[in-house]
């Protein structure tokens, strides 16, 4: 425990940006990922082959790549120097932007449970496209993807250590921080797998508390 209690400010500092970019970049990819997913089963053409063009494009690309993109590539466009809070904006656009392509996919799987019938009564009665889709599919396609779905953000949870690679302070490179201080790398490492294994089991537990809330609800 050692390991621990000699080191809690640098273990609660990186906990703090692991929860970070777990947090942004969850937020980022339900809200970007809920809009891509209606576009692919948008009845417009060009919305389809957007939302397509993007899934097919991200999904395919290493994470790492992803970030390379954002770390390197877009700050000398936009004429950013890579502060602390901007390397940490540019890792949770990352990952967001990753994660949205399997979000969206998720919930257009989960789009597509719903009875079609459903939809037609709707338009019939005069809902638009997004009336439809906000007030009739999407509440029920949620529900029926919540296990999927907690097993994208669980992945997204993981993926965070991908940030240590691009001087983002996250659990994945408080590593190197504690050798520095004479620290046994290895011990350190089996501690980050506890505190991952601990947060993996969270959202297992959420997950479960939102299924039997959902379940009822029907």
């Amino acid at each position: 425990m050692g390991v621990i209690t000699d080191n809690l400010d640098l273990w609660g500092t990186f906990l703090l940006g692991t929860l970070l970019l777990f947090a942004g970049g969850g937020v980022l990819a339900l809200v970007l990922g809920t809009i891509v997913g209606a576009m692919r089963v948008s009845p417009i053409p060009v919305a389809r082959a957007v939302g397509t063009l993007y899934v097919n494009t991200i999904r395919n690309t290493p994470l790492t790549l992803v970030f390379f993109a954002f770390s390197f590539a877009l700050p000398p466009l936009l004429g950013l120097r890579l502060t602390e809070p901007v390397s940490i904006t540019l890792a949770i656009c990352a990952l967001g932007v990753y994660t949205a392509t399997y979000v969206a996919e998720t919930i257009r799987s989960g789009i597509n449970t719903v009875p079609v019938g459903q939809a037609e009564a709707a338009r019939a009665l005069g809902l638009t496209f997004a009336q439809v889709m906000g007030s009739v599919v999407m509440p029920q396609a949620f529900r029926s993807v919540i296990p999927p779905m907690m097993s994208v953000f669980i992945a997204l949870l993981k993926n965070t250590t991908v940030a240590a690679g691009f001087s983002v302070i996250n659990l994945g490179s408080i590593r190197s921080y504690l050798s520095e201080r004479g620290e046994n790398q290895f011990v350190v490492i089996l501690w980050v797998m506890v505190i991952f294994i601990a947060l993996v089991l969270l959202l297992s537990w959420a997950q479960r508390r939102l299924e039997n809330r959902w379940r009822l609800a029907r």
